[in-house]
């Protein structure tokens, strides 16, 4: 359950910002499908771990279970508040969109028509990766849902909604082959750079930082790392401060702007953005302070359909002098990049044009089975202790030559 809910938290955050950039409230409703799932899963884990506690000695290592659980539901919260945004009509400026269209990866979802190249054929016959850059997070098959056992196999059937993530590239691709209407990316404003401007620029970064928040903070549990933890609770001070300024820069825009309705938006999508990172930050707090962390936390994150995985580049290795986006590394092994750690600092939510050095160590998010490749690309071959519950890996350098 905590495994499923985790992955449904991260999609929340996904989806919600996708209806917003998409001014879909269809995906809106979608969040608040998944947020009625999640409900009845955090109310189902706090009766299972209070039913698990026989002892006194048992109540601090479930202590931090129910500080996940709680975190989890907060973000979970604050997703609906960003969906809000779409079916409650507050208004989103132009500006917003446009800027938010320039994102490396985001959020989209389409509905599988009958007669469409989707239609009744397996995703991995699709090969969505490769012809567009993008990658099936979950599926909606008319009231249930498939988050933790997307694979390959699933045979797409006409009326199945897929939820992908990757390249805005892709998006008009992904129509053709659904079938969908031709899909048109928002224009940027023109004019000159405003008070509202510069609250949206702002706002766009948040939406960044946000995301690789959470992120970050799976990935601080699932590997237990201190420099993480204290990475995602810088990054929630710095919405604190981006929040404050931006506040500051809606309200002078309010004294030009006679439609307040985007300016009312904006704020909403801030608040939205802040609690994101408030609740990355109380999950992690629980590493910073030494606490007692319950085993089953790192066994449900490591069973969770994203798991987290700290690989370093290895010299002379393909990843070794290569740009992230030369690497694709979202298309093969499908893996995200949220942090790239070198020389003791971290650079997160790094860009395509970034290239690795030997020695960085690259935080990423993708699927089980493709955390080998992901090692091979870096130089290491990546085994597993199968009697291990908490899913602990050694890697090994790759052997070179011939033999």
């Amino acid at each position: 359950m905590l495994a499923e809910a985790k992955d449904s938290s991260e999609i929340m955050v996904d989806l919600a910002y996708a209806a917003v950039y998409f001014d879909d409230p269809g995906m809106a409703t979608e969040v608040g499908h998944l947020e009625q799932r999640m409900n009845d899963l955090v109310q189902d884990m706090r009766e299972v771990g209070i039913m698990a506690v026989r002892r006194p000695a048992e109540a601090e290592g479930m202590a931090s279970v129910m500080q996940v659980i709680s975190a989890i539901e907060a973000i979970g919260n604050a997703s609906m508040g960003i969906a809000r945004l779409v079916t409650h009509k507050l208004g989103i400026p132009p500006e917003l969109l446009a800027d938010i269209a320039n994102a490396e990866e985001i959020s989209h979802r389409v509905w599988i028509r009958e007669g469409s190249h989707m239609a009744h054929r397996p995703l991995r016959d699709l090969q969505i990766p490769v012809q567009c850059g993008m990658r099936v997070v979950a599926v909606r098959r008319e009231q249930s849902w498939m988050i933790e056992d997307v694979d390959g196999d699933l045979i797409v059937v006409p009326g199945d909604v897929l939820f992908l993530r990757g390249s805005p590239e892709g998006i008009s691709r992904l129509h053709e082959l659904a079938a969908a209407p031709p899909w048109v990316p928002p224009s940027q404003p023109v004019g000159h750079l405003s008070d509202l401007d510069r609250a949206v620029d702002v706002l766009v970064e948040m939406k960044n930082i946000s995301e690789a928040a959470v992120g970050l903070a799976y990935s601080a549990l699932a590997l237990r790392d201190t420099g993480l933890a204290a990475e995602v609770r810088h990054l929630a001070e710095r919405l604190d401060e981006m929040k404050d300024h931006l506040q500051l820069w809606v309200l002078r825009a309010a004294k030009r702007d006679t439609d307040l309705s985007p300016l009312r938006g904006l704020l909403q999508l801030a608040s939205a953005a802040e609690e994101l990172g408030n609740q990355a930050n109380q999950m992690v707090w629980l590493i910073a302070d030494d606490y007692e962390l319950n085993p089953i936390v790192k066994v449900a994150l490591g069973e969770a359909d994203v798991i987290s995985a700290k690989v370093p580049v290895g010299a002379r290795s393909a990843a070794e002098g290569a740009r992230l986006a030369d690497l694709q590394l979202n298309i093969e092994p499908g893996f995200k990049v949220l942090a790239i750690r070198r020389d003791n600092r971290y650079l997160y939510r790094p860009r395509g044009y970034v290239t690795l050095q030997t020695g960085d160590e690259l935080i990423a998010t993708g699927p089980q089975e493709g955390s080998h490749r992901l090692a091979e690309l870096c130089g290491w071959w990546m085994s597993a202790d199968e009697d291990d519950p908490t899913g602990e890996v050694e890697l090994r350098p790759l052997q070179t030559g011939t033999g």
